[in-house]
């Protein structure tokens, strides 16, 4: 198939990508036939897929307001995909125009389009980095140059830790971005959860996405709870993300559904 011109030479585009199955799922066009196969395939498997990012997507939007109403001006976005309409940082500087944003992923694609959208912002920048790998982005000098570390600072990890096995320790990732920050800091974690979902779904999903390079790995509640050890969690805790602070009853209705766990916690001292 032609390569369109978004696409950097280095990408395999005839295997299917994480950052671009979601970016179908929300309805964007940074995908091609091998990720909506895929996609299709894990909507055939999971029918709430859409409405998985589409929640996931609501969740963000609504904790980053929250956080620019706590006055937070910081964010390190890790796992950002590629940007469709309603990214940090459009949520962000539209309400606190000093508000600075570093955008961390894996997928070229995802950086790619990220840097022609941030073209211009000098608030704003996104870096080519793994996020089992934090020590490095803590030390990359761009995430320093943007970022003030002796101020409150949101890391956003918003659908992304599904992807990342135990054996690559969540937890202990986790608390190397926790002891960099100052206190008043915040935690914004969601990832997939398997509570209350039936074993042949479950399987499905993880046999879909074991055609990506990076395979599914479903977490409990309990688990979730976890990795915001050192955080206290903000009302109303760690529930599915449409009944995080719903812009009205009815959007929380049947929140199961969406499948995804998240909270927001913030680092005290």
């Amino acid at each position: 198939m032609p390569r369109p011109d978004w696409a950097p030479e280095s990408i395999d585009i005839e295997r299917p990508s994480v950052a671009r199955m979601y970016d179908y799922y929300l309805g964007g066009s940074h995908n091609f036939a091998v990720d909506r196969a895929a996609a299709q395939a894990m909507i055939a498997a999971v029918p709430e897929a859409p409405l998985m990012a589409q929640a996931n997507r609501a969740f963000l939007r609504r904790a980053v307001q929250f956080l620019i109403d706590s006055g937070v001006r910081q964010f390190l976005d890790i796992g950002s995909g590629i940007p469709t309409v309603g990214n940090v940082h459009e949520i962000a500087q539209q309400a606190a125009p000093d508000a600075r944003v570093v955008y961390i992923d894996v997928d070229p694609v995802a950086v790619a389009h990220s840097r022609q959208i941030l073209a211009g912002n000098e608030r704003a920048t996104v870096l080519q980095e793994d996020l089992r790998n934090p020590a490095r982005i803590l030390d990359r000098p761009d995430v320093r140059k943007l970022l003030d570390f002796d101020k409150p600072i949101a890391v956003m990890i918003v659908a992304v830790l599904h992807f990342v096995p135990d054996s690559d320790d969540p937890s202990g990732i986790i608390a190397t971005l926790r002891d960099a920050l100052a206190p008043g800091s915040y935690l914004v974690l969601s990832q997939a959860s398997d509570d209350g979902r039936r074993a042949d779904e479950r399987q499905e999903a993880e046999h879909v996405y074991q055609r990506t390079d990076n395979p599914l790995n479903v977490r409990s509640r309990a688990e979730l709870t976890r990795l915001f050890d050192g955080f206290e969690l903000i009302e109303p805790g760690l529930v599915w993300v449409p009944q995080w602070r719903p812009d009205s009853p009815e959007s929380a209705e049947d929140a199961e559904r969406a499948v995804f766990i998240g909270g927001v916690g913030r680092l005290g001292g």
